[in-house]
């Protein structure tokens, strides 16, 4: 796994794509908004140790590519970001200074799907393994 990270006794490589996108789909996201929830979106994603490869905040959605470390869930992160991402947009620019309820910036649900190996190589790697344990078993060394 050439882009694989590290911890003390796990090689990683988790990446996952994920759409959110704005209550009723609307197109919500202005273009000074956009500019800001990027740099929100990045340090919240930091907080969770988790890392934005690539990311754009369009008007009626927000794909991210991220990589997130094997101890968090996809929804433990994504809800993390999705309501503190909330609060913050509706402190900066709505003037509220408390969380109010009712207010709901974010659709409940989101996208997600893994992006890593493809089906080919993990198949290969099967097949080869296999090949493997058997000619270590005919050579009796374990």
């Amino acid at each position: 796994m050439p882009d694989s990270e590290t911890l003390s006794h796990t090689k990683w490589d988790g990446k996952y794509h994920v759409v959110c996108i704005p209550k009723y789909r609307r197109k919500a996201l202005s273009h000074a908004w956009r500019r800001h929830l990027g740099d929100v979106v990045r340090s919240l994603a930091a907080q969770q140790a988790c890392r934005i490869e690539e990311g754009h905040v369009m008007a009626d959605h927000v794909p991210l590519l991220r990589s997130l470390p094997p101890q968090y869930s996809v929804a433990q992160v994504v809800g993390f970001i999705k309501g503190k991402a909330a609060i913050h947009m509706a402190r900066t620019f709505m003037g509220r200074r408390k969380h109010s309820t009712g207010h709901h910036c974010w659709a409940r649900g989101y996208d997600v799907s893994t992006v890593g190996r493809d089906e080919a190589t993990l198949r290969d790697d099967s097949r080869t393994q296999e090949a493997e344990d058997r000619r270590l078993d005919h050579l009796g060394l374990w």
